[in-house]
């Protein structure tokens, strides 16, 4: 084999390798005499057909292996003996010359991980705002529960149904004045003024008594998951069974108790709990950004831009699938092209957190226990069917790659602990609108490449680039997952809307619960 350097750029090496082909034809003969014994062929006892024929036999695809056996294993002596660490898989091609029985040349380039300076973690100073759980909060969450276990009572049969209301309702719907699949039902619960249904059919039940007869007439979304009812005029044929009025749920004990629990005392002390670790960790938010900005700003070296555009094209696909869930999905998409720049520095400086946080913890003998990866491998099987699990478990154990995203967060949490104990920390008691003001102002920052706090404020922007700028300051928030493997995949996305005819519910995406959550 023989090696010449044709690339030597920042990070980037380019090689040529050529190996002889005397080197692959002893590959060819090596296996033929490894197979020889198992040829079977009419006229020749087991074992005994002569060595010509097995070539002959099969020689193209043994020539195959052996050519991509002697790259596999040039590639990476090349790697070993020049101490090189690749931040992605190397690029590999064989000359488009090459023919059988001749000398293969292979071009190979590669993007190396860089060396990652030594840390400047002595100067860190963070502010840790902390909020203590108030009787409003505590309040305010039990509310939310007894709402969620709101109940309906019938309502007296001339009882005109009222926004809030439910109507127990059985429909026919058609389209040209025929009726369509999935479009029948009986018995169906419709809560006036939820905005589960599609536009204008919650609104046209206002009014309605037990055992009217209505035509309701509507217009399917032009994004509803159907494509055969997409924007489509519609009528349904309605038959008000009942109306049901809302029964206030009461926060008493006998709530409580209807929740598995003793009292409501018990109650708000375990929803304190919940209120308690929501705030810690919007604390835990705050600080890291902090953080993070500071190593930004005192830390600037290359990195690989096959990593960058890795990490680029995660975030960007993240923010395609969320666009397409937006009411107006081009208008979202044509203000992500805005900050595409934006978007591509957020990578640039993930990545080079990402590195920085990996080169920390290992020179500062922060791990992963196998207790640990365990218990992540197990809670993560839990979000498969049980019959399932054990395979997802036998994946990761096999898979290095798959192991290693699986840690990655965890490992990148317990590197921020570490240096959490290495800054000087201040306290402050602050109230909950305080702190999360203060993590929504970093929200409005324009970060790049080595920025620090001196950030230059994106200016004022409508509500949807509002989004966008939150979503930047998650990017921002988030180091890219340094590993020696390459760059991790982008994880994949949320299942679309339900393809199903139910004809009168939005895609899951519009309904206005979700958007307030």
């Amino acid at each position: 084999m023989q090696t010449v350097e044709t690339l030597n750029e920042g990070l980037k090496r380019g090689y040529r390798i050529t190996i002889a082909a005397k080197d692959i034809d002893a590959r060819i003969d090596a296996e033929l005499k490894s197979i020889a014994p198992q040829v079977r062929m009419p006229g020749f006892r087991p074992g005994k057909v002569p060595a010509n024929l097995v070539r002959k036999m099969h020689g193209a695809q043994l020539q195959q292996q052996a050519l991509e056996t002697a790259i596999q294993e040039s590639v990476q002596k090349l790697l070993n003996d020049n101490k090189l660490r690749p931040a992605m898989q190397p690029s590999v091609r064989l000359d488009d010359g090459y023919k059988p029985a001749g000398d293969a040349v292979v071009e190979v380039e590669v993007e190396t991980l860089p060396d990652v300076p030594e840390a400047k973690i002595d100067a860190l100073v963070l502010e840790r705002l902390q909020v203590e759980p108030t009787d409003a909060m505590i309040d305010d969450q039990v509310a939310r529960m007894t709402e969620g276990q709101k109940s309906f009572e019938s309502a007296p049969k001339a009882h005109k149904a009222r926004q809030g209301d439910s109507v127990l309702i059985d429909f026919i719907g058609k389209v040209d004045g025929e009726p369509f699949e999935g479009g029948t039902g009986e018995g169906m619960a419709v809560e006036l003024g939820s905005g589960r249904l599609i536009p204008g059919f919650e609104d046209q039940l206002v009014g309605a008594k037990a055992n009217d007869e209505k035509v309701l007439n509507v217009t399917f979304p032009a994004d509803y998951p159907v494509d055969y009812l997409k924007g489509r005029a519609a009528t349904f044929d309605v038959t008000v069974n009942e109306v049901q009025t809302p029964k206030e749920a009461k926060a008493d004990d006998d709530f409580a108790k209807s929740m598995g629990l003793e009292s409501l005392e018990q109650l708000r002390g375990l929803l304190k709990g919940q209120v308690e670790q929501e705030l810690n960790g919007l604390t835990r938010t705050h600080m890291k950004r902090q953080l993070l900005d500071q190593l930004a700003a005192a830390h600037d070296f290359p990195v690989p831009q096959s990593m960058v555009e890795a990490e680029f094209d995660q975030i960007w696909k993240q923010l395609e699938h969320e666009a397409s869930h937006e009411a107006d999905p081009e208008a979202a998409r044509a203000e992500m092209e805005k900050e595409r720049d934006d978007y591509h520095a957020i990578a640039e400086r993930r990545v080079r957190l990402g590195l920085l946080l990996s080169d920390l913890g290992q020179k500062n003998g922060v791990e992963v226990s196998q207790q640990e990866m365990n218990q992540l491998i197990m809670q993560a099987a839990q979000q498969y069917r049980p019959d399932d699990r054990q395979k997802f478990i036998d994946y990761i154990r096999q898979e290095p790659m798959a192991a290693a995203q699986l840690r990655a967060p965890l490992y990148e949490d317990k590197v921020v602990d570490f240096l959490f104990g290495k800054a000087s920390t201040s306290d402050r008691a602050a109230t909950r609108e305080e702190l999360e003001a203060a993590i929504e102002a970093e929200e409005g920052h324009v970060h790049g490449p080595g920025c620090g706090h001196d950030h230059d404020h994106a200016p004022a922007k409508k509500p949807a680039a509002k989004k966008a700028a939150a979503k930047k300051a998650d990017a921002e928030a988030k180091p890219a997952e340094a590993k020696k493997a390459p760059a991790k995949k982008a994880k994949a996305e949320a299942a679309p809307a339900e393809e199903k005819a139910a004809p009168a519910k939005k895609p899951a995406a519009k309904k206005p619960a979700a958007k307030k959550a």
